[in-house]
């Protein structure tokens, strides 16, 4: 068997020569005396045509060809004859038959293979082996691949070095829940798959690599979203003998050399950058989209000591009033949608929400009986708002979730509007705290890994005033997605035993975890510093896409699980025996 080319590859210059395709049936057409297939591969579709003058033998088969066969065809490109299909690559082209070798049958699929198909997601998952023969998901895997290979080109030309770290590696389970694997030879004992190869790089760095990589498989036991798996691709980077400026110019090469040559799209560089603090006041989020705008507004000195009891208690309490300018909205956000926004900002932390509603028939507010004509005024003002406009204002003691709330608001009303949102636009969000304050337990946690590095002006805090301590870490966002997260990385021994104090490790827990690294540390380590950029993010936001599961060839569903496989599934008493488990209902 010796297929000319792929299917989608045939040109005009072949017009005339005996050629050979391969591929799977989309459709057949019997005309009578004359048969048209449609055969489809990976590129494309080329048009087959059985007539009269081939043998009964192979023209009964062609007959009794059906949607998915697969097939081997041998004869003559030429001209079509009928309609020129314009929505295809080789809708000028056919190929006029001499055989047919039926290499594969197919029952009746579960659903039609056509792209930008309708049918339920749980049926293509479950036969995603079908769902993959689809041109649009076949698109968004070669695209994938063709993302890994500029990756590959990009950082070895810079002086990376590719290295593979372990899957089965210790647990120190810091934030998300580790995956345990059992071990039958240390009964008792068991690995972890990793949730990144953090300190493994680390290592590379310490052993003189100076620049690795890796396009690395991490796994994290999490409740899934749209934009989460429970098994991820990341593009994994660490260097040594740099400061965060040299990481964020590697990086912001990689997402322009990246987007040129698999999108033929130019990022302007030096890419925005915007710190932690200012992210969260303008847009409410450290990841923000900044294809729009309707920034956040800070109304807190307009409304102090109005009669406005929400508002005048919330900036008593030591928090703030804010506000953002839905502009055009008026039409869409009606009373009733407004209210439900309000539900969600309750859903989300917030106490109710406070609005403007302006329309040619007039303002309705759900405040201003309380407020005098200059306190309306100046909020207008400050809002710039007009008529058409809809003011949407939150208020209270906490300003987390003031700027929380405003923010994902933001990011509805907008797609309630339909404020265009096209193109790409990405940032670095810079300056994060290096601690959170923990609501539930009452106290500062870590915001990143213990490794991360502390500015150096905040040191001076790290005991006195966790709140003002900021990190030398970096997120790179692309569209409100977090594409990547890194930092510049401790490597003084006793900085980071100080870190693991502030962080409530007492010294044997910190040997426990993460003695091997920290003994690494005493035999001379370089400065360094890296991230680590999301794969399948990455291909997920450049093929448009709305979920990972458009991006990944076998993924898995809200549950962690695979529908195709049936995974996870439960294991014979002997396996559980050899390893010394037992399980509990």
């Amino acid at each position: 068997m010796k297929r000319t080319c792929y299917c989608g590859e045939f040109t005009e210059k072949q017009i005339g020569q005996t050629v050979t395709a391969c591929g799977w049936v989309q459709r057949m057409r019997d005309l009578g005396g004359l048969i048209f297939i449609d055969l489809r591969d990976r590129t494309g579709i080329i048009q087959l045509q059985f007539d009269e003058t081939v043998s009964k033998e192979t023209f009964d088969a062609a007959f009794k060809v059906r949607s998915e066969y697969v097939l081997e065809v041998t004869g003559t490109l030429q001209k079509r004859g009928g309609a020129v299909n314009s929505n295809i690559k080789t809708g000028a082209l056919e190929i006029k038959a001499d055989s047919i070798r039926v290499l594969g049958k197919s029952e009746t699929p579960p659903f039609e293979i056509v792209e930008n198909s309708n049918v339920n997601e749980e049926l293509r998952l479950k036969y995603r082996y079908l769902d993959l023969r689809r041109a649009d998901l076949q698109k968004n895997i070669l695209l994938r691949h063709k993302i890994a290979k500029v990756t590959r080109d990009y950082f070895d030309e810079n002086g990376f070095i590719e290295i593979e770290t372990p899957m089965l590696i210790k647990s120190t389970p810091e934030g998300a829940r580790d995956y345990i694997v059992p071990s039958r030879v240390h009964k008792g004992s068991f690995y972890a798959l990793p949730q990144s190869p953090q300190m493994y790089k680390q290592l590379s760095m310490v052993a003189g690599f100076d620049r690795y990589m890796q396009i690395a498989r991490c796994f994290r036991d999490e409740d899934l979203r749209a934009d989460r798996q429970p098994e991820f691709t990341q593009i994994d980077l660490e260097m040594s003998f740099v400061d965060m400026e040299d990481v964020l110019k590697i990086g912001e090469g990689y997402l322009k050399r990246v987007f040129r040559e698999v999108l033929n799209i130019d990022i302007p560089t030096p890419l925005p950058r915007l710190t932690y603090a200012d992210a969260m006041s303008r847009y409410g989020s450290d990841k923000p989209d900044t294809r729009f705008g309707m920034e956040i507004v800070d109304l807190t000195d307009a409304v102090r000591g109005c009669g406005f009891g929400v508002f005048a208690s919330a900036v008593e309490g030591g928090g703030s009033v804010r506000a953002v300018n839905v502009r055009g909205g008026a039409q869409k956000l009606t009373r009733k949608e407004i209210d439900k926004l309000t539900e969600h900002a309750r859903g989300i932390g917030a106490k109710g929400l406070a609005f403007i509603r302006m329309t040619a028939d007039g303002t309705s507010c759900s405040f201003s009986k309380f407020m005098t004509d200059d306190e309306m005024s100046e909020i207008l003002k400050l809002t710039d708002a007009a008529e058409g406009d809809v003011v949407l204002i939150i208020a209270d003691t906490k300003n987390s979730v003031v700027l929380s709330t405003l923010g994902a608001l933001r990011l509805i009303a907008a797609d309630k509007v339909g404020i265009e949102r096209t193109g790409f636009a990405p940032l670095w969000i810079t300056e994060f705290p290096f601690f959170d304050w923990d609501e539930d337990n009452q106290c500062f946690v870590a915001m990143h890994h213990p490794f991360t590095a502390p500015m150096d002006e905040c040191l001076e805090y790290l005991e006195t005033d966790k709140s003002k301590v900021r990190a030398k870490a970096y997120d790179l966002v692309l569209n409100g997605i977090e594409l990547s997260s890194g930092s510049i990385r401790i490597t003084d021994p006793q900085l980071q035993e100080r870190m693991f104090n502030m962080l409530g490790m007492s010294h044997e827990e910190a040997e426990q975890k993460f003695g091997f690294l920290m003994g690494a540390f005493k035999y001379g380590a370089p400065p360094h510093g890296g991230m680590g950029i999301g794969l399948d993010r990455l291909v997920m936001q450049m093929v448009g896409a709305q979920s990972l599961r458009d991006v990944i060839a076998f993924p898995k569903v809200q549950n962690a699980s695979e529908l195709m496989s049936e995974c996870p599934s439960e294991v014979s008493a002997q396996q559980l025996s050899e390893l010394g488990i037992k399980t509990s209902d």
